[in-house]
């Protein structure tokens, strides 16, 4: 396990690219791979994280460069890092996936790519292949939050409420403080629950509240409900967040089989490299 500052290091070596998408709308994200091929795959954050939670994912694609030539991308949501919010105060999945073809149609991106989500991620994902599908060839869900769209609207607003007043007590550092080891397992290194940790107390208090409140109105279920293609819904058995049951819920509602990531807990782009990158063809030899 890396210490740290290693980890610091690697993603501190990481390609961060600043991309302009019209009307001073900016979208960062991290890039690693073959810079020279298409884009093979992007990745997609959850609500308390950012395009460094898919280091593992980043250096694979660097190590197989000179094989298999991917050539992955890590976006920061609009709201986080130096990524411009979106314009509406109470933003929909919707919002954030116009956002994602406005950046990827900016880059150039028209074939199809894998599009993978963790958590919150998942969501946007889904509203993704939802409103394009064609531009999709393998949609993948890490631990993916379902949303309190179906939910009462007593049980929507109390989830909102606590999500929210959680951040307004504490901030982003005292909020990172309380949440970073619920991300991962018991087990986890405590290197790893620090880098989580300095990933989420990074988050912008405005950026994280429209995505809390488009996660109050999400619906992953309504969004896949539409999706004929390949599908993967896949999490770890100690997730705490998103539990095994819930996801395979997800999955065996889109009429797939969940699969199993072992031992882990919900940030498993991180705590199940191996895993995770064999599911999504980054794996070694």
């Amino acid at each position: 396990m890396r210490t740290l500052n290693e980890l610091n290091a690697s993603v501190s070596a990481l390609s961060v690219i600043s991309t302009t998408c019209g009307d001073d709308t900016r979208v960062e994200s991290l890039q690693a791979g073959a810079l020279d091929q298409p884009v093979s795959h992007v990745l997609l954050h959850g609500i308390g994280s950012a395009g460094a939670s898919w280091l593992e994912q980043l250096e694979a694609a660097h190590r197989l460069a000179a094989s298999l030539r991917p050539r992955v991308l890590a976006w920061n949501a609009p709201g986080y890092g130096n990524s411009t919010r979106l314009a509406a105060e109470c933003p929909t999945a919707a919002d954030y996936a116009t956002r994602l073809w406005q950046w990827l149609d900016t880059l150039g991106v028209s074939h199809p790519i894998t599009l993978a989500g963790q958590s919150m991620g998942c969501l946007i994902a889904s509203a993704a292949a939802r409103q394009q599908p064609e531009r999709i060839s393998r949609l993948v869900l890490f631990a993916p939050a379902r949303g309190y769209g179906r939910a009462d609207a007593a049980e929507r607003e109390r989830r909102r409420h606590d999500r929210l007043e959680a951040l307004r007590q504490h901030g982003p550092a005292g909020l990172a403080e309380r949440r970073a080891s619920a991300m991962l397992s018991p087990q986890a290194h405590p290197d790893l629950i620090s880098y989580v940790r300095s990933i989420m107390a990074r988050i912008h208090p405005a950026g994280y509240t429209q995505a809390a409140e488009m996660l109050a109105r999400g619906d992953i279920d309504a969004d896949l409900a539409t999706w004929r293609g390949a599908l993967v819904v896949a999490s770890g058995q100690a997730d705490r967040i998103t539990p095994p049951e819930g996801c395979r819920d997800i999955a065996t509602r889109a009429g797939r089989l969940w699969t199993d990531l072992g031992p882990v807990g919900h940030g498993c782009p991180l705590e199940a490299p191996r895993q995770v990158n064999a599911v999504l063809g980054l794996g070694e030899p």
